[in-house]
């Protein structure tokens, strides 16, 4: 028997004024004449942002949700280039480890997925030390709030840059550069526009690292659009983690925009997932990706419900009968 549980993305639709994603721009900090009191005010909206983190975390748990995305945006101005001085985590310790802490205590899923820019198969060897860069300040931050960073960032491949093939290899040769930490740190997921499933499997398999299976964006993307033929090995990259399998959940918002996110996620979608991949693993973790947040996990949840086939005990965390 498999386990289904549902997560969403940082914003919550439900606790209001709740953003753990308030931000300061470069230009908004030099307009600060003193460069002491411009990093407090950062201090200050980052603390803000994992205040709300929790609220979003205990308001999770009133509804069993134990799956859940953090933003990359938690302390903006982190990894500005300008700022490489400023010790970030002392002034907020507190507010991160309460944030470790209550994710332990109620056994919740907490990860991140750095920002689209953050890729190591990059040419550009600045590039690659920036997005090193970016990747040490998420380990920085689960290691500040007492998480095990151990498959906690979901990163895409990256560029083609004109040659896709040199591009999978270069992110091998680069592999080599990037810390053992931030190595086990790193799952890989499948685009929608470029490295389909097989590509990411060639990368995954050869390097240990775990396998995000997006089944939208292999609908967008593929070279054979029977993605079960692929399960087995995807399940398999999970074998030495610590983490049940991730996989990402998204609709498409139309025909003509299908690769965008739809509000919602279509139930029929993920009731097929759920019947082609029952009895594959103990526990799959779904990520909905939405652009209503909790609210289109509380639809699917709704919606899920009114199906006979439905373990109606616990809604967000699925079995089928």
């Amino acid at each position: 028997m498999t386990k289904y549980r549902l997560g969403y993305v940082a914003m919550s639709q439900h606790v209001h004024q709740s953003s753990p994603s308030q931000t300061m721009t470069w230009k908004q900090f030099e307009q600060i004449s003193n460069r002491e009191a411009g990093i407090k005010k950062l201090e200050r909206v980052a603390a803000a942002n994992l205040h709300n983190t929790l609220r979003i975390l205990k308001h999770n748990r009133a509804y069993n949700i134990s799956f859940y995305r953090m933003s990359s945006k938690l302390i903006p101005l982190a990894t500005h280039k300008s700022l490489e001085d400023w010790n970030y985590i002392a002034p907020l310790q507190e507010h991160l480890v309460s944030i470790g802490n209550y994710a332990k205590q109620h056994n919740m899923r907490i990860d991140f997925h750095p920002d689209h820019f953050v890729v190591l198969n990059t040419p550009d060897k600045e590039k690659l030390l920036q997005s090193l860069h970016v990747l040490r300040y998420h380990y920085r931050l689960l290691k500040a709030m007492g998480i095990d960073p151990a498959h906690r960032c979901v990163l895409h491949i990256g560029g083609s840059y004109q040659n896709k093939e040199k591009s999978l290899e270069r992110f091998i040769h680069n592999w080599a550069y990037v810390p053992p930490q931030i190595q086990q740190m790193i799952m890989l997921e499948n685009d929608d526009t470029t490295f389909h499933v097989e590509n990411c499997l060639y990368i995954t398999e050869k390097l240990g690292i775990p396998f995000v299976f997006d089944l939208h964006h292999h609908l967008a993307n593929h070279t054979d659009k029977d993605w079960q033929q692929y399960w087995p090995h995807i399940v398999n990259t999970w074998r030495h983690s610590p983490l049940p399998i991730k996989m990402h959940l998204s609709s498409p918002r139309s025909n003509k925009q299908f690769r965008s996110h739809a509000d919602y996620i279509n139930v029929q979608t993920f009731m097929q997932f759920m019947m082609q991949t029952k009895g594959s693993a103990e526990q799959i973790d779904c990520m909905i990706e939405a652009k209503q947040k909790d609210e289109a996990l509380f639809q699917l949840m709704r919606e899920l419900a009114m199906n006979n086939a439905i373990d109606k005990d616990d809604p967000s965390n699925i079995t089928l009968r």
